[in-house]
């Protein structure tokens, strides 16, 4: 791979994507649609060109992929959007690949397993019970049937460096402040996060490997953790000392009132109830170890980025 472009540059694990990629020689595109986020992240690293577009333009992504060898998709769109416009998206991006015979490696999240419980495997019947569930499985069917060569990476709740439209960001952006702070979900309910740059270098690995295209990889974190094991990581790192609320669904319900975004999460709560766990062992015995930084480690250089940031 001498040259990537990576859609969604500028969100949590578009931006670990390009870092990883430049840090292995990579000379990569990174695609999104405000440009001033793009060059604050991207603009000193020589190994990046920086492209602000629209997915829902298609010549605006035939323009990005000039000369590409792979693209990235790890784009997202708010959920109240997804029945009406997410089709219309990834379409765009098919086609795309398509016209000008390129690789396609796909973010995914954990929701077309439905509720599949722990240690999932790629083979785990998909049996999604929610609308975005639904939603996702479509989308996957469409790519698998679209004759581009894919790699689809299912991913659990992702946190790191630049990841702010995440749920733990929002325990993690009033830790920062030493002010108090919010945690979704039942805090005694081990579930898994994982840290984005080890989330890209899975992708990214994966990606380098002609036998991995045309199938589907599931990526787990470190592990499961609770609520109440990364809240006390996180006093440990920060010397913090304030109260942590819970969120728990009624709280959301009653945001939903007031909001749209709001009412799309509530049907998604389900997995801070019964987490989706996946297995990696299929990727270990394909490509090798999986990239595993501790939660501890993980957290201290999130915060740290989000200090400077």
């Amino acid at each position: 791979m001498k040259k990537a472009l990576v859609l969604g540059a500028s969100g949590g694990i578009g931006y670990s994507i390009v870092k990883d990629l430049s840090s292995r020689g990579v000379q990569v595109t990174a695609f999104a649609r405000t440009k001033t986020k793009l060059e604050r992240l991207f603009a000193a690293d020589s190994n990046v060109s920086i492209v602000s577009g629209d997915l829902f333009q298609i010549n605006d992504i035939r323009e990005a992929a000039a000369g590409v060898d792979v693209i990235f998709h790890a784009a997202n769109i708010p959920y109240e959007q997804w029945e009406a416009r997410l089709e219309n998206l990834v379409t765009n991006i098919l086609t795309v690949a398509k016209e000008k015979s390129v690789k396609l490696a796909i973010v995914d999240n954990i929701y077309a397993y439905g509720k599949a419980g722990k240690r999932v495997v790629e083979t785990t019947p998909k049996q999604p019970h929610t609308k975005k569930g639904k939603i996702r499985l479509h989308i996957e069917t469409k790519i698998k049937d679209s004759g581009v060569p894919f790699i689809l990476a299912h991913f659990p709740d992702f946190y790191g460096p630049n990841a702010e439209n995440t749920l733990l960001h929002y325990t993690l952006k009033n830790v920062v402040k030493n002010k108090k702070a919010l945690y979704v979900g039942n805090p005694k309910i081990a579930k898994e996060f994982i840290y984005t740059p080890d989330a890209a270098e899975a992708l990214v690995n994966l990606a380098l490997h002609e036998e991995a295209y045309g199938q589907v990889w599931n990526i787990p974190s470190y592990g499961a953790v609770t609520g109440d094991e990364l809240i006390e990581m996180l006093r440990e790192i920060r010397g913090y000392d304030q109260k942590v609320s819970i969120v728990s669904k009624n709280m959301i319900r009653i945001l939903g009132l007031f909001s749209a975004g709001m009412r799309e999460v509530i049907e998604m709560f389900y997995l801070n109830e019964e987490p989706v766990v996946l297995d990696g062992g299929k990727y270990e015995n394909w490509i090798g170890p999986l990239p595993r930084t501790p939660y501890k480690q993980g957290l201290a250089r999130t915060l740290e980025f989000m200090v400077q940031d």
